[in-house]
């Protein structure tokens, strides 16, 4: 990577509809469409296959009150949106209070930079701002990069807590309170 390509970066909130979020996570939502498809057909994903798939993964639940979407821009230049992270709050079965991270996504330019640990921690924090129990989430196996992400910041691979169509994988990790730490 380049020092150019590594940062410095602005870490924020953002509205998840918002057209430069939409267009940040269309980009996310082909590549991980384009990754199964070629997993499983040996191709990339169609047209139809995108316009299709996209207005299906719902995103609306991650702006207040509901939950949180999160940025990271250029400081050099802030049009530019490097990566993002979504979280949610719910309640597990347990009727724990949980936080569920969604679309982390770091754009391909800017991988190996630490963007990705930055998006897992920032939503590590809001979570404990929160004052949740446990963040948690459910990927794909093919999704190495994200998983071996997760487990270098203490994330433990769980049975499932859901069945969503592409889990296959589900991580946790327990938070400390503010005042316990």
């Amino acid at each position: 990577m380049t020092g150019a390509a590594a940062g410095p970066w602005v870490v924020e909130l953002a509205d998840v509809g918002s057209a430069e979020c939409e267009q940040l996570l269309r980009d996310y939502y082909v590549e991980v469409s384009d990754r199964w498809h070629r997993l499983h057909h040996g191709r990339d994903s169609t047209p139809d296959e995108i316009e299709s798939g996209f207005p299906r993964m719902r995103s609306d639940d991650l702006a207040p009150p509901t939950g949180e979407f999160v940025v990271a821009r250029s400081a050099d230049d802030p049009s530019m949106l490097a990566g993002c992270v979504g979280l949610r709050r719910l309640r597990d079965d347990r009727g724990r209070r949980v936080a569920d991270l969604r679309r982390l996504y770091v754009r391909p330019e800017h991988r190996g930079t630490g963007l990705g640990s930055a998006l897992v921690l920032c939503a590590e924090e809001i979570a404990r701002v929160w004052g949740v129990e446990a963040v948690r989430l459910d990927t794909r196996r093919d999704l190495v990069e994200a998983r071996a992400l997760y487990v270098r910041h203490g994330w433990a691979e769980v049975p499932a807590f859901n069945d969503g169509p592409y889990a296959e994988v589900w991580y946790a990790k327990e938070l400390a309170r503010q005042d316990d730490a």
